[in-house]
């Protein structure tokens, strides 16, 4: 089994303190022989608060085709309720420019924009996460496969001085065969 340092010289040509701390873990899990993947959004979801999960759950809701459905829906009932009481009774409960409606979708934005943020920057993070995983899963499959080619042409290279030694011991045999066939010829 070979060391991690003796790793990041070889691959990497460093030695391995002076390694970011990814890569130090790379070449430590290519020493160990060790798999390096793993579920980053099971391991992202574990520690996720109520908040959090709520927040998610808003700018899920908030940025669906049912939402502005809903909130169309609503919107065209209110000033539907709106005129049907002022044109049958003379008054509304909440007269054109419709003040009222417009305070509670200011509520509505200044409620719902924070709580969308929050969950962008929480996906953010964990997009972040991901692309370090990748990362290391892409370093280590790299460096996997320079070893891998350092075996092959160490096999390659074997086979090949095996192959010279075998020719060379079927040129003998064909030499003496010829040297028999001339002496018997003659």
């Amino acid at each position: 089994m070979q060391k991690p340092d003796d790793i990041a010289k070889k691959l990497l040509g460093m030695p391995y303190a002076e390694l970011d701390e990814r890569t130090q873990k790379v070449a430590r899990h290519i020493a160990g022989r060790k798999h390096i993947a793993r579920n980053t959004a099971k391991e992202f979801d574990a520690g996720i608060t109520t908040g959090q999960r709520a927040a998610d759950a808003v700018a899920r809701f908030g940025g669906s085709w049912t939402f502005i459905g809903i909130f169309a829906a609503i919107m065209m009932l209110w000033v539907a309720l709106n005129s049907y009481i002022l044109i049958n009774y003379g008054n509304s409960f909440d007269p054109y420019p419709y003040i009222l409606l417009n305070l509670f979708l200011s509520m509505l934005a200044s409620i719902q924009a924070p709580i969308i943020l929050m969950s962008q920057n929480r996906h953010a993070e964990k997009d972040r996460l991901d692309a370090e995983h990748d990362y290391e899963v892409n370093l280590k499959a790299e460096l996997e496969i320079m070893l891998l080619h350092e075996k092959i042409d160490l096999l390659r290279e074997g086979q090949w001085g095996e192959l010279l030694a075998i020719q060379k011991e079927q040129l003998k045999l064909l030499g003496s065969l010829i040297e028999k066939k001339t002496v018997s010829d003659s």
